[in-house]
């Protein structure tokens, strides 16, 4: 195979939360399904991108646009000062919009249309276009299935909705353990009936734009989330479907990543220790934690006992004196890999989905402590319906900081044996079985592939069968004027 049926085109937000598990894929179809991979990214990301990719994967570069209301250099919402900066970062890249345009126009200029764009769900400005050059459109989310099902219920049919009940009344839900609440749901979506928040907007748009794309790509398996697979899909038209297909963080366990130094570091940490000994802290890229919150978390874990390898974004930051004797601190970790090693026994996690469903590939239960977006909604799903982990008392403490004595309770629950353990670690199992050859997300995969080949077939038949209408025509014109 060759040409146009083997092109495959990825542009992810720009948020390494948001990248990350498409550059495990984009890795994986170059290099097990012989698919030509090109992702969309700017030159600030590049580089970073650039080493966690294979040289079969190739990058091309947009210009970043220039904002009054962003600092220079800042390509990355992980690089943004203040997350009260995100809308204007939404703003930037919506101006890429022309130069994703005239991307795809050159490769209908070279006759190489590809089999399908995989866009973030951020970026819905990617579907005009995909419409005008006839390109499916694949929405990634990067989020669970089940908080996907949520918040598009109460998008699709905010007339319905009571938002005064507690808990919501959502179809499906009745008969389950799990109840969600107001208070669950992310922000933009508590507030979606009022038409006059930008953030309202974006989201309206972006799930206008979802209805209309080929379908959805889902990093999640079958065996963890197929009930909420099927009411997701079925918020959508017909035709259009989810796709299954991870965990994408067990695609490619053998790659090499942009900080392989502070990597073998860690592992080298974590092979000194005995099984099943370390606590493993990260509350991800984007959430703001104040350093008092930080000292409290550092002495919870000293007093719970552990070693603990804890990631913090704040390099500046260094534990109180009478705490950080037993834990290592450090600034970037390559999360998979430090959650799949032996040494560590859980995960104290902001919920983000890509770390939750790490931790859950890996087997390792979670103390949850969501923060912001949807994460209330993934830790309601892994505490209470999954239960693989239990949740911090958030609303413990004064101003909002929960104090250490709860960290330390958190911790020294999560880190014990029993019916929690047990359940994660058989998910871990379920979840290297989807990814192997016949597995689940295996054989979804390579369906998608299939049947985005089978539309880019009828697309070229469509064209040859234009081009030979349009040569007839130009024949009878020809005869006609020779006649004459």
């Amino acid at each position: 195979m060759g040409g146009v049926k083997d092109h495959v085109v990825m542009f992810p937000f720009m948020a390494k939360g948001h990248t990350i598990p498409l550059l495990h894929l984009a890795s994986f179809l170059s290099t097990h399904h012989h698919l030509h991979v090109t992702i969309l990214t700017t030159a600030g990301n590049a580089p970073s991108l650039r080493r966690h990719l294979p040289s079969s994967v190739n990058l091309y570069l947009l210009p970043f646009p220039s904002s009054p209301l962003l600092p220079a250099g800042v390509e990355s919402t992980d690089l943004l000062p203040s997350f009260s900066l995100f809308p204007a970062f939404m703003s930037a890249t919506s101006l890429l919009r022309p130069h994703f345009h005239h991307f795809l126009h050159s490769l209908q200029l070279s006759n190489s249309l590809p089999l399908c764009l995989i866009s973030d769900f951020f970026l819905p400005w990617t579907l005009p276009s995909c419409q005008h050059f006839n390109v499916p459109r694949l929405t990634f989310h990067g989020m669970s299935t089940f908080s996907m099902f949520i918040t598009k219920y109460i998008i699709t049919n905010t007339n319905k909705v009571d938002f005064k009940m507690n808990p919501l009344s959502i179809p499906g839900m009745s008969d389950s353990n799990l109840k969600v609440s107001l208070a669950d749901l992310p922000d933009e979506v508590q507030h979606i009936t009022d038409l006059d928040i930008p953030s309202t907007q974006f989201t309206l748009a972006a799930a206008e734009a979802d209805d209309h794309s080929w379908g959805s790509i889902i990093n999640s398996f079958t065996d963890l989330e197929a009930d909420y697979s099927h009411r997701f899909q079925s918020l959508f038209p017909a035709g259009v479907r989810a796709w299954l297909i991870g965990p994408l963080s067990l695609l490619n366990n053998n790659d090499k990543t942009d900080e392989d130094d502070d990597d073998d570091e860690c592992l080298r940490w974590l092979n000194g220790k005995p099984k099943g000994s370390v606590v493993y802290v990260s509350f991800g890229t984007q959430a703001h934690v104040e350093r008092e919150q930080l000292e409290e978390v550092a002495h919870g874990l000293e007093m719970a006992g552990w070693d603990y390898l804890w990631v913090v974004r704040d390099v500046s930051f260094r534990p109180p004196e009478a705490a950080g004797k037993k834990g290592k601190i450090i600034a970037w970790a390559s999360q998979s890999a430090v959650l799949q090693h032996e040494a560590v026994g859980g995960f104290v996690s902001h919920c983000g989905w890509n770390s939750a469903l790490e931790s859950v590939a890996a087997g390792k239960p979670l103390l949850a402590w969501p923060m912001i977006a949807e994460q209330r909604l993934n830790a309601k799903f892994l505490v209470e319906e999954l239960r693989v982990g239990i949740r911090i008392d958030n609303a413990a403490g004064e101003n909002g900081v929960v104090r250490r004595e709860v960290v330390e309770k958190g911790v020294r629950e999560m880190m014990g044996d029993g019916e929690m353990r047990e359940k994660v670690e058989m998910f871990g199992r379920m979840a290297k079985t989807a990814v192997r050859d016949g597995g689940s997300s295996s054989q979804i995969l390579t369906e998608l592939i299939e049947e985005l080949r089978k539309v880019a077939d009828d697309r070229r038949e469509e064209v040859a069968v234009a081009e030979e209408s349009l040569v007839q025509l130009q024949r009878q014109d020809e005869l006609v004027r020779t006649v004459a």
